[in-house]
């Protein structure tokens, strides 16, 4: 269901954005337009009123249905934020608060994460967990957001025990975290942006790639010595990793042990073993002799067709014959991937995945709503895959949800994405004290993450400013992405390299003076 909406007036012409990402909330497509339109679904006239003297913004909102000549109305105050873009940030939220109620009407469908349109809710969340206490941060998640009951009490139980497994998440100042990205894949699958190229292609030589990884790694690891900085934890993703043959894999261990600094208190290494197809015993050997503490092998579904579909070239058999391998040789932490949404699949399908991940158990799930990606081969060719529906896509969360609790998991991170399937979110379950702690740092943007290999972005921490009236902080993250294709990193790595620890020398430098 597409949507064009003529605006006829606009207070503040930045909320044109914010008009769009409701709208997205609710349809398919949603066009905006400033000028006279015959073809608009709907009239919006939006009065941003501001008082202050009272410290208020009040935003009036009037959408007309142009074939009926129907009026939805909605009027939203809000106490004005007085810190640096407070304005703008009050007008945003009101005129949020105000559309989102005007659309449900309209549309008779409700948003259960109400105008929260944002990845990180729970870093939301413990920004107000700072500042009041639980009960409080609940009521304002209901009522100024309109978020429902089931979603608060998971961003609420979330956030808590996030902070029970890294007590000092807030006190992560002179630690960073490590993303190797190697960005090879048996094949790609239909669904997937990351940089994952096959590794029988030619984008640029694997040789070659790894020669560039062991510098950077050796460039990155001196810098954090001279910075004296100590390493939380290391991710080894891409791409697979373990798409890399196991005596590439332990050339890289013995250049990591030799390059970062203390080692021997980095609190979790993980390795995403991904595609079950790319498993064998060499390259588990290599992860015990490292000390590898967690891995994921990820199914994505127990249905055949769907992986056939989606273009991952192992079986279902061949999924569980390599989780028991892992569990054999001593691996006693893994992770498993979910998708819900696939094409083709239902409440049927989802129940033979969650039925043969029951014979399983691995010590943690993270369960991912299906989002159609700009980049991917499904989204280009959208015709071409059936989905579920919104309400079968809502009773397979609620059921997944069901279906972990019964069996001991709980939720322990989480994010969103656009585009995602029902408006829904991504759900990292563990059993107690299974938890990845990189997850939740780099979820929750709590610690400087330093990203090394094709396609890793680096997230530079600046010190955090307090805002003049006292009332929290604001801090400035810096993105830095490596280039994606493996060929561009081949060239270009030592530039890359040098403009990174520019970057990195800024920011700490900056935090050393304040």
């Amino acid at each position: 269901m597409d949507l064009k909406i003529q605006i006829e007036r606009i207070g503040f012409t930045e909320q044109s954005t914010e008009i769009f990402h409701i709208g997205k909330l609710f349809f398919e497509e949603v066009e905006l337009t400033f000028d006279p339109a015959d073809d608009a679904d709907l009239s919006a006239r939006i009065e941003i009123t501001t008082d202050l003297e009272k410290q208020v913004v009040r935003a009036d909102l009037r959408l007309t249905e142009t074939s009926t000549g129907c009026v939805l109305q909605s009027s939203h105050q809000r106490s004005l934020d007085t810190r640096k873009e407070g304005l703008k940030r009050t007008v945003k939220r009101a005129v949020g608060y105000g559309l989102l109620q005007v659309f449900q009407q309209y549309t008779g469908m409700e948003q259960a994460w109400g105008t929260l349109t944002g990845v990180r809710p729970t870093k939301l969340m413990h920004n107000l967990m700072m500042k009041h206490d639980l009960e409080y941060c609940k009521q304002l998640l209901r009522e100024e957001y309109l978020v429902t009951e089931p979603k608060v009490e998971l961003l609420a139980g979330i956030a808590e025990r996030q902070l029970r497994v890294i007590p000092d998440l807030f006190r992560l100042d002179r630690e960073i975290s490590v993303y190797i990205g190697i960005p090879f894949c048996p094949t790609k699958c239909a669904y997937c942006t990351f940089p994952a190229y096959d590794i029988r292609g030619n984008n640029g030589s694997v040789e070659a790639f790894l020669e560039g990884l062991h510098y950077e790694i050796r460039a990155m690891g001196d810098w954090m010595k001279e910075a004296g900085l100590t390493i939380t934890t290391i991710y080894w993703g891409g791409g697979t990793p373990t798409s890399i043959t196991a005596e590439q894999m332990d050339a890289l261990f013995v250049t990591m042990h030799e390059s970062f600094p203390a080692m021997d208190q980095v609190r979790e290494l993980t390795v995403e073993a991904g595609r079950p197809d790319t498993i064998t015993e060499d390259k588990i050997r290599v992860m015990q002799k490292w000390k590898v503490d967690r891995i994921s092998i990820n199914p994505q579904s127990f249905t055949q067709a769907t992986l056939d579909t989606i273009g991952r070239h192992h079986t279902v058999t061949e999924t569980l014959d390599k989780f028991q391998l892992a569990r054999e040789m001593g691996m006693n932490n893994i992770n498993m991937d979910l998708i819900i949404g696939l094409p083709n699949e239902g409440m049927t399908e989802l129940q033979r995945t969650l039925d043969r991940t029951a014979e399983l158990l691995p010590e943690s799930l993270t369960v991912h709503t299906l989002s159609f990606k700009r980049a991917s081969r499904m989204t280009k060719n959208k015709e071409d895959y059936e989905v579920a529906e919104r309400d079968e896509i809502t009773e397979m969360i609620r059921s997944t949800a069901e279906w972990t609790e019964e069996h001991g998991y709980q939720p322990y991170y989480m994010y969103r994405q656009k585009n995602i399937l029902g408006n829904q979110e991504n759900v990292g379950y563990s059993l107690e004290g299974y938890e990845s702690l990189y997850n939740i740092l780099m979820m929750e943007e709590r610690q400087t993450i330093i990203g090394m290999g094709c396609g890793a972005v680096s997230k530079i921490l600046y010190p955090k400013v307090e805002h003049e009236d006292g009332e929290g902080y604001e801090q400035r993250i810096e993105r830095f992405p490596n280039p994606k294709e493996p060929s561009a990193y081949n060239q270009s790595y030592k530039e890359y390299i040098d403009k990174k620890i520019k970057l990195l020398n800024d920011a700490y430098m900056a935090s050393a003076q304040s």
